[in-house]
């Protein structure tokens, strides 16, 4: 007799929104949980459990729409559509919850198995965001779970709730985007199921619609409900955003923007390229040290010396001058770096560089990418060993 099949649970969410750090605390795993848009670039997967039973959680790409403009979109809207996932759980920011409903709407087109994870609810609270939970469940249809991930706050009753839905639970009907007449009246004499129903309309528009114009009419769509919902459920304050604004003005500028993401990412290097030289030298120094004992041990084993020369000279001093190398730059820069993302400023680089990229053909989350890279290649050029 066949294994029963083990569930699998879709993570999504847009990027920014903490959906990694549910991942790792969901499973266990030792994924790297980042704030810079399109971190994830590919699916990871990890085991979930809940009262003995196992899952299997798949961390989708951080994407905005379901209406794919990017690798990362595209990833996560062919997994869902594929109906190979059981059930979805979307994470949402509490702190901006209107532009992630955008999101949320559209997966609910797709699968209606779904549990919203609310996430950053102890960041909602200190900006005096106050959402309705009982209201957001009853105006999207499904369960509604508030989480702090990072405290670990609401994960337990989070797979709790995707435990109940795969148990067949009822939940009461998701809600469903209201397009205009002439989408309405498409999607009804197609004769398909919605979401296969917009996916035929994509590839062929109703006619005096381009594909641009349905994609726009069908975005404004998802974006009025989301309006609508996030009227109805959310109470922000009028100063919610008032220091991240004043922040922004100054990080953001045209004036002091450019040389102040320049300098600071001088500082990250600078520490890092010259801090690592120390303990660079101390790891050679020992590390190349046991070279000698090495030799004599093996030597004393009888070993040819030919043996003894690939095993040392060429394996052991190999992998030590790569761990002197390599290893304390890499120990001072994540750090540094992790902390500018905690802070938010990685995702004001990427907005701050974007258009620039864009006459590049590119777009401003690369330029994160080709900080790593410059910083590597110096390294290599230039290793810090004497």
């Amino acid at each position: 007799m066949a294994a029963e099949r083990m569930p699998v649970i879709a993570l999504m969410g847009n990027p920014n929104v903490g959906k990694s750090t549910v991942f790792n605390a969901l499973t266990g795993a030792r994924q790297h949980t980042g704030n810079w848009s399109g971190k994830t670039v590919s699916c990871a997967r990890g085991t979930m459990h809940c009262s003995g039973r196992e899952m299997t959680l798949v961390d989708l790409p951080g994407t905005y729409s379901l209406h794919p403009r990017s690798e990362e979109e595209r990833v996560a809207r062919d997994f869902l559509t594929q109906g190979e996932a059981d059930a979805a759980v979307l994470v949402a920011d509490a702190t901006c919850l209107e532009r992630n409903l955008i999101l949320i709407l559209q997966v609910l087109e797709v699968i209606p198995n779904v549990v919203v994870c609310l996430n950053l609810m102890d960041e909602a609270r200190k900006k005096r965001i106050r959402i309705n939970v009982t209201a957001l469940e009853r105006e999207l249809g499904v369960p509604v779970v508030a989480c702090a991930a990072r405290r670990g706050r609401g994960l337990p009753t989070l797979t709790q709730t995707v435990c109940r839905l795969l148990d067949g639970e009822p939940i009461p009907q998701p809600t469903a985007i209201r397009y205009p007449a002439e989408i309405e009246q498409a999607i009804r004499t197609s004769g398909l199921a919605r979401a296969e129903a917009l996916a035929a309309l994509s590839e062929c528009p109703p006619e005096g619609l381009s594909a641009q114009q349905l994609d726009d009419l069908l975005t404004a769509a998802a974006a009025l409900r989301a309006e609508e919902i996030a009227l109805t459920c959310v109470q922000i304050p009028a100063d919610a955003d008032a220091r991240d604004r004043r922040i922004d003005r100054i990080l953001l500028s045209r004036r002091f923007g450019l040389p102040l993401m320049l300098l600071l990412l001088a500082l990250v290097f600078y520490i890092t390229l010259f801090g690592a030289n120390v303990p660079s030298e101390w790891l050679s120094e020992h590390l190349l040290g046991l070279s000698a004992p090495f030799t004599a041990a093996l030597s004393v084993l009888g070993l040819p010396p030919f043996v003894v020369s690939l095993l040392v000279d060429g394996l052991w001093r190999v992998l030590a001058t790569v761990i002197s190398v390599m290893l304390p730059p890499m120990a001072i820069f994540f750090p540094l770096f992790t902390l500018l993302e905690d802070a938010g400023y990685l995702p004001r680089v990427a907005f701050q560089l974007d258009h620039a990229f864009r006459r590049a053909h590119a777009c401003g989350k690369q330029s994160l990418t080709m900080c790593l890279g410059q910083k590597w290649m110096r390294h290599v050029m230039h290793p810090p060993l004497r």
